[in-house]
């Protein structure tokens, strides 16, 4: 059985498909997988999540992104089972966890020799599979789902480490129906063909704020990280990206106690993530009190990985 993680971005989401670095961290609800090779040579490859089963020659996208995802590693017919513990297309990284733990486990029944240090392998798998969900991916979902902990990630670097002086205490609510991660980018680009400066200080401006919430992780500064997750939203909502039942959520958030709050992903709806120190009860009874599900996550320092309930 292989594991992936599921992640949340504390800062920097959109402005990392241009270039610009984000922080993310992963999360221990994710996704589990398990594959067995198939023994009729001329059968195609197949997956199943609960009671749905997709096929790699099949016209739909699963299928498709399965089909993709072998093809780079070059597999034999296998059958995978996966088990997915994350709400799918609310910026939790859902896509990417089923890639990552697919790819593992793929892997580990056709090479298992060096199917554990094959990160590179199963990356490049994983990308082949969110490319069909949303079109140019950054990459910062699958690193995060592969690697857990907390990272710093840009498009030319690739992952980096952050070591976490403090655990970090998160909640997570679902705000508002899901909204489809390519079709958000493409708004977004959309508005920056007509209003080009305006977007790119916009994403300047994020880009500065993750830098200065790496110095806060660093620092145990949880109280400044929480105002620059504050002004991260206020940028997002002037990208248009935002919804009302984010500003909603977010809102319940602050006035229960949050350090801060926000979006985490591509916006349009999904979810939102609360920053909070000591109990984070009063948060989640906000958003219980309004409706919303909602969890509570830790992020471990060392770059350990979370655990959420």
């Amino acid at each position: 059985m292989a594991h992936a993680c599921g992640k949340l971005i504390l800062l920097g989401e959109h402005a990392v498909v241009y270039g610009a670095p984000a922080i993310a961290v992963g999360i221990e609800k994710g996704a589990s997988a398990h594959a067995r090779l198939i023994a009729e040579p001329h059968q195609p490859s197949a997956l199943k999540i609960g009671d749905r089963l997709v096929r790699a020659d099949d016209s739909s996208e699963l299928g498709q992104a399965l089909a993709g995802l072998l093809r780079e590693l070059g597999a034999p017919p296998v059958e995978v089972e996966l088990t997915v513990a994350l709400p799918m297309g609310c910026g939790l990284g859902a896509s990417a966890a089923m890639a990552v733990s697919t790819a593992r486990a793929v892997l580990a029944v056709v090479e298992p020799a060096s199917a554990s240090a094959d990160e590179e392998r199963v990356l490049a798998a994983a990308a082949a599979w969110e490319r069909v969900f949303h079109g140019n991916p950054s990459g910062i979902d699958a690193a995060t789902a592969a690697q857990g902990g907390c990272l710093l990630f840009s498009r030319d670097l690739g992952a980096q480490k952050i070591p976490l002086r403090d655990e970090l205490r998160l909640g997570v609510a679902v705000a508002g129906p899901p909204a489809r991660t390519r079709e958000m980018i493409e708004a977004l680009a959309r508005l920056r063909d007509l209003r080009p400066e305006m977007v790119k200080r916009s994403l300047d401006s994020i880009a500065v704020l993750v830098q200065n919430a790496r110095s806060c992780l660093e620092a145990g500064d949880v109280d400044g990280l929480g105002k620059l997750m504050d002004l991260n939203q206020m940028l997002l909502a002037g990208l248009l990206v935002s919804t009302e039942g984010i500003e909603h959520a977010c809102r319940l958030a602050r006035d229960a106690g949050a350090l801060g709050a926000k979006l985490t992903g591509a916006g349009g709806g999904g979810c939102v993530i609360a920053l909070v120190k000591g109990d984070d009860r009063p948060v989640l009874d906000a958003w219980k009190s309004a409706g919303l599900e909602c969890f509570e996550t830790r992020v471990a320092p060392q770059g350990g990985k979370g655990a959420s309930t």
